[in-house]
């Protein structure tokens, strides 16, 4: 996606929110890196989650922390386990399983700590469920996604979020309960509180997949270029499921050649206009459908 005007705040609000987390007396540091990064890099045209990977470079360093949500990710890691029972409940009680379980996996998307939109407190989260299940699916590819199924080849599971991931559990499940092996893909370095191999191993995500493969660089979402195991299980895949904003915001215009299933809540207008959504949609949308 291409970067917006107003991507600049939102990217500088979560600098200062992950430098405050840090606490260590960075925060003009790093917003100072975070403001020369953005004066060079910020053109029409130029792909949000790049510029965003290059911002967060430089912020990071400032920080001198490689990782300052990790007891944020911990926490909303616990948080959701705990609702994983009552989650499940809500998937075996309908009458099309997948499409709850994805109803399910969407509402954790809220968790993405530092944004306008979403939430900051992992707690909050349990206060919201009920209704975020109750929003259901404003923008709805699932039986596009139920087609895409039909062909052979893997599942490639793009996570995003901790806490979200969580949630993913029970969609993963689903999934596999088509007959198909459903592999992994985490972030190679700590950025923002997306999911990395130690995270997913912490909540045991490995014993739900048929293989984790992590991305080897710090970026938002999924850089343009990527290790050859993952590039070979891109190949070999009948659909990609792509979890988030981060997710969808570098891949929308790239053509990897097979079906992407983007799943996501659309917490900022560039994104939600994009989508031809209003803010705050928990959006299922395919892309390069299988016919």
């Amino acid at each position: 996606m291409d970067i917006h005007p107003e991507c600049v705040p939102c990217l500088l609000k979560r600098v200062l929110f992950q430098s405050k987390l840090a606490d260590n007396g960075t925060e003009f540091d790093s917003l100072s890196a975070a403001l020369l990064t953005f004066s060079k890099e910020f053109k029409e045209g130029r792909n949000s989650a790049e510029v965003s990977t290059l911002v967060h470079t430089k912020a990071y360093a400032a920080m001198g922390i490689s990782d300052p949500y990790s007891e944020l990710k911990i926490r909303a890691d616990i948080v959701a386990g705990n609702l994983l029972k009552k989650a499940q409940k809500y998937v075996d009680n309908s009458e099309d399983r997948l499409r709850a379980a994805i109803t399910v996996s969407l509402t954790g998307n809220i968790m993405d700590f530092g944004q306008t939109t979403s939430i900051d407190d992992p707690d909050v989260f349990v206060e919201m469920f009920d209704e975020l299940l109750a929003q259901g699916i404003g923008s709805d590819d699932t039986d596009a996604l139920k087609t895409c199924l039909q062909k052979p080849g893997d599942i490639l599971y793009l996570f995003d979020n901790c806490g979200e991931s969580q949630l993913d559990k029970i969609l993963i499940e689903e999934l596999k309960k088509t007959g198909k092996r459903v592999i992994g893909v985490v972030r190679g370095k700590p950025i923002l509180n997306d999911v990395t191999m130690k995270d997913a191993l912490r909540i045991g995500l490995d014993k739900h997949l048929d293989g984790i493969i992590d991305t080897e660089t710090f970026a938002i979402g999924i850089p343009t270029k990527v290790p050859d195991i993952l590039s070979n299980a891109i190949s070999k895949s009948c659909l990609i499921i792509a979890k988030g904003m981060a997710n969808y915001e570098s891949l929308d215009k790239r053509n990897l050649k097979v079906p992407i299933a983007f799943l996501l809540r659309a917490k900022c207008a560039p994104v939600a206009d994009s989508l031809n959504v209003d803010v705050g949609t928990n959006v299922v949308r395919v892309i390069h459908e299988c016919n």
